[in-house]
Order: structure tokens, then C-alpha cells, then sequence
């Protein structure tokens, strides 16, 4: 394994690629039963490339003002906007349905296929929390939401502790947050840090990263509005660069970093998860 790559490196290989990268701090099946999650089909899915493609985040993205705090819904944003654009994988599923809590807090759509289950909140969650994984056809894990996570703490990053990091995508999403410092609009994101690999990981988040391009840990989770606690969706809460004797998965591992430019790109795997995430929709 060769050293860090450096960003011109970067940018150089992506750019064959038709992807930019920003380097920034960016089980049982549901029921309609009315006393449980709600599933709702949807209309056959058609490609739509403004959702499910590919927006890698400009530089400028996370060094921008701060984000107002927002105890609701903020005006819609729609995806591939930002100004960049990149190669779009199309999702593969043709039939989708919509995933809903009893309480109607968290919606989001899933192909048909999917599982869909609530499990019980971890301890320390906030009362009214709600904690539902995701899985595809063949039962492998997907993802997880969770709402009523406490809410976390400035990150600490100690000098010369961090690893090198790159954006691969970012795409808004309309979602309640809280902002403030450390704090960007809400995004789907995929992103890779460096270690004896590229290890990649798909959520949302609005919190920043790290500085330079550098980061000891990228957050896939939200800041709710105040009193609300956090939310996150996504494979895991938390990434890092894992060392050789800790358990990847459900993170992915990349030998080069191209290989994770493709899996967003070309992947239709990574096409469908974008979309689920995307369609999330909170009422906090």
C-alpha cells in the first residue's frame, strides 16, 4: 500500500473516471396493519437521474455560513442543483414501496423486495426513539435509521491523528436539522477515508467532517431541532480508518480509490441506497 494519496492525485484518477471529488469535511417483512409500520406501494420506478445521480460536493460546500437552525421541514431542494453534476448510476429496482413508523415520524421508500423492521432502541436513546434496519431481498444488511440519539459533541481531532479523506458524493436532502458551527445543510453523502485501505461509507449528515481534507471521524448523522436529539441514516453512525484487526463490515473496503468512484458511479447497488435516502422524510 502505497502512502496518501495527494489531491491532485486524486482528482487526476477520478477525473478519468467522469467523477469530481470534493475534498471537504463533508427479520420480517413490513405490514400494513393499522398497529404497525405502514408500507405503501409506489408507482414502477422510472430512471431519474436528478435523484439518483451522482452530485459530488463543491469545495466550497462546508466552508460556507453556517446553516440556520430549523425546527422544520426547509424549503425543498432538489437534488443535482448544487451546480455539479457527474456520471448518474440508475437503480435497478422497478417496484418501490414506502416505509412508515406507526407514529408517521420517519417515511422513506425501499424497492419492494426489501425488509423493512423496527428493532429496539439502543440504551441511552432519547424516549420516543425509534431505531428501524434495512435489508435487501437476500437479507443483507443495508442500513439503519435512528432517531433520538443524544446529541454529539465537538470532535476531537487530535494533530497529526487524522486521515486523508475525499467526498465522492453529495447530494441535498430536505430534512429539520439544527445548524450552527460545525454545521452544513443537510446531504447524502458517500465517503471514503484513507487507511490500509479506502474504507467508504453512505449516509446523510450536516455535520462537518474536518478541516484540510483531514478527519478522524465522518458522521453520518443529523443534528435535530433542539430538544429533539439526533438523527442518522445510513450504513453506520460513525467511519473511520479501520485498522487491519477490526471488523469492516457493513463499511465498504476498496483496494484504490477509484474502485470507490465506481461503486458510486456505475454501481446500482449504491443507486437504489441513494435513493431510499433521499426519499427520507422526518416530522420531528
Amino acid at each position: 500500500m502505497t502512502g496518501p494519496t495527494s489531491s491532485a492525485a486524486v482528482f487526476r484518477r477520478l477525473a478519468a473516471l467522469g467523477v469530481a471529488v470534493g475534498l471537504l469535511a463533508g427479520g420480517t417483512a413490513c405490514t400494513a396493519s393499522n398497529k404497525g409500520p405502514q408500507v405503501t406501494d409506489t408507482a414502477t420506478a422510472r430512471p431519474n437521474t436528478s435523484e439518483s445521480g451522482t452530485v459530488p460536493a463543491s469545495p466550497s460546500t462546508e466552508s460556507a455560513t453556517p446553516s440556520s437552525t430549523t425546527g422544520g421541514t426547509s424549503p425543498s431542494t432538489t437534488p443535482g442543483t448544487s451546480g455539479d453534476a457527474g456520471p448518474a448510476a440508475v437503480p435497478t429496482a422497478l417496484s418501490w414501496k414506502t416505509y412508515s413508523d406507526p407514529a408517521k415520524v420517519v417515511s422513506f421508500d425501499v424497492p419492494q423486495d426489501w425488509i423493512v423492521q423496527s428493532v429496539t432502541p439502543d440504551a441511552g436513546t432519547l424516549p420516543g426513539a425509534l431505531k428501524v434496519e434495512v435489508k435487501d431481498a437476500s437479507g443483507k444488511y443495508v442500513a439503519t435509521l435512528q432517531t433520538g440519539l443524544p446529541a454529539a459533541g465537538a470532535q476531537a481531532c487530535p494533530s497529526g491523528q487524522g486521515h486523508p479523506y475525499v467526498v465522492v458524493s453529495s447530494v441535498p436532502i430536505n430534512v429539520p436539522h439544527s445548524g450552527g458551527p460545525g454545521t452544513i445543510d443537510p446531504r447524502v453523502v458517500f465517503r471514503v477515508v484513507q487507511g490500509y485501505k479506502f474504507f467508504g461509507s453512505y449516509g446523510i449528515t450536516n455535520v462537518v467532517a474536518g478541516a484540510d481534507g483531514q478527519a478522524c471521524e465522518l458522521r453520518n448523522r443529523v443534528k435535530g431541532p433542539a430538544g429533539k436529539g439526533d438523527f442518522s441514516f445510513g450504513d453506520v453512525v460513525d467511519l473511520h480508518a479501520f485498522s487491519a484487526d477490526e471488523k469492516v463490515a457493513p463499511v465498504k473496503a476498496f483496494d484504490t480509490l477509484d474502485l470507490a468512484a465506481k461503486y458510486v458511479a456505475h454501481g446500482t447497488e449504491f443507486a437504489n441506497v441513494q435513493r431510499m435516502l433521499l426519499s427520507l422524510k422526518v416530522n420531528l
